[in-house]
């Protein structure tokens, strides 16, 4: 919806996705999402990617040096635009211009402070289709990782998640919408619940800075065919 938004109401042309994945693993961190899915979905969408290799162990100020190096090369390349989907978080939104800042990059927020029920309700409507791969399993119970985004899901969660999962409370996979030139193919596999605690190895612990958390996830299994 950010891609959207921006390209359809801002003079701005986005050249290049950019994203971290775990290198332990080769999956995007939180999401589980296999490698060759993310490809073929930056493909359906016609736009190269940008990969950023990862260890799960990474700490933060680590993580911060690595992506400072990746942003001062876009911006030596003629990039000069950053662009989050970030919708209410202000803490996170004042990280991502901090950082963008250090690089001399301008920092675009397409969706922010939009109702974020208007906002799942006019994606469904548009035509966009997704699947939950991943839910925070103190905030919703298993039945939901798995699911489609429609309205029967919005009708099913629970009061207090946000209708776009800002607050991490569930993490999707698009496959498929108007600005897409093909559907990515997909096949449910098994699902798993994770346990990403400080007694683990894994994790993604560049945003955790070593605090003392505790944290189990369930995840949906997507196999490329």
């Amino acid at each position: 919806m950010a891609l959207l938004e921006v390209e359809e109401k801002n003079d701005l042309s986005v050249e290049t996705l950019l994203t971290t994945y775990n290198s332990d693993s080769d999956r995007v961190s939180m999401h589980g999402l296999s490698l060759e899915l993310l490809e073929k979905q930056t493909e359906a969408l016609g736009l190269p990617l940008k990969k950023i290799a990862l260890s799960g162990t990474t700490p933060m100020q680590e993580y911060n040096e690595i992506m400072q190096k990746a942003t001062s090369e876009l911006k030596e390349q003629g990039f000069t635009h950053s662009i989050f989907g970030d919708i209410f978080l202000e803490d996170l939104k004042a990280y991502r211009e901090e950082e963008a800042q250090k690089a001399g990059m301008e920092v675009v927020f397409p969706l922010w402070q939009k109702n974020t029920k208007n906002l799942i309700k006019n994606f469904i409507e548009l035509g966009y289709k997704a699947v939950v791969v991943c839910i925070d399993a103190q905030k919703l119970n298993s039945s939901f990782c798995g699911r489609e985004i429609d309205f029967d899901f919005l009708n099913d969660l629970p009061q207090n998640v946000d209708p776009c999962g800002e607050n991490g409370e569930f993490h999707t996979f698009v496959y498929d919408g108007p600005r897409f030139s093909n559907p990515v193919q997909f096949k449910k596999g098994e699902q798993v619940l994770r346990d990403f605690s400080p007694s683990t190895s894994e994790g993604d612990s560049c945003f955790t800075d070593e605090k003392d958390w505790s944290q189990k996830f369930y995840y949906q299994e997507l196999i490329w065919f």
